[in-house]
């Protein structure tokens, strides 16, 4: 492999355009770019959860994430190509019923929030369901495959369930939502 940035500054985005993975160009504000933008900007949400002191298992489970994001970058860069597959999507079911299975069942709305690690657990879930809204917009123009909508998709339920997880494993209760504070 060469070196892929040795020049940051090109210049060739000034009038509003960028270069995909096969050499093409596209406005910035196309749906295409949005969607690699928002799953830019989830990679960093898990980012900054996984700095944060977590159970070994997880921080293994948000790095395989994070290589996963990238990947699902690339396969928005390049039309036709493909990355996620369905191993990927039975790995995060997997992981999301491992992490719930001694939760308890939830009665009420959950908000986010109890301890910081759950709270950026919750912020990345939002992200990643802002993500999906852009995975979603760009498939209904060009081509994107069923996987890679599943993995973002499977990804917001994996961080809700995180973000319980991680308050229990801290000793702090989720915090429900009160039908009745009014």
């Amino acid at each position: 492999m060469g070196h892929r940035l040795s020049k940051i500054v090109t210049r060739t985005g000034d009038a509003g355009t960028t270069g995909l993975g096969d050499g093409s160009r596209v406005a910035k504000d196309s749906a295409r770019i949005g969607a690699i933008g928002a799953i830019d900007e989830l990679n960093a949400f898990v980012g900054l959860l996984s700095v944060e002191s977590l159970p070994p298992a997880v921080g293994t489970l948000l790095s395989e994430i994070q290589h996963d994001l990238f990947d699902l970058g690339g396969e928005l860069s390049i039309p036709g190509h493909t990355a996620i597959g369905a191993a990927h999507v039975e790995r995060l079911e997997h992981a999301v019923e491992t992490l719930n299975a001694d939760l308890p069942r939830l009665k009420e709305f959950v908000l986010p929030g109890g301890t910081r690690t759950a709270a950026l657990a919750h912020v990345a879930r939002t992200v990643c369901r802002r993500a999906e809204r852009a995975v979603v917009a760009l498939a209904a123009t060009e081509p994107v495959t069923q996987p890679a909508r599943m993995y973002v998709n499977r990804l917001s339920d994996l961080l809700f369930v995180l973000a319980r997880f991680l308050n229990r494993d801290a000793g702090a209760p989720d915090v429900m939502w009160r039908r009745d504070r009014g």
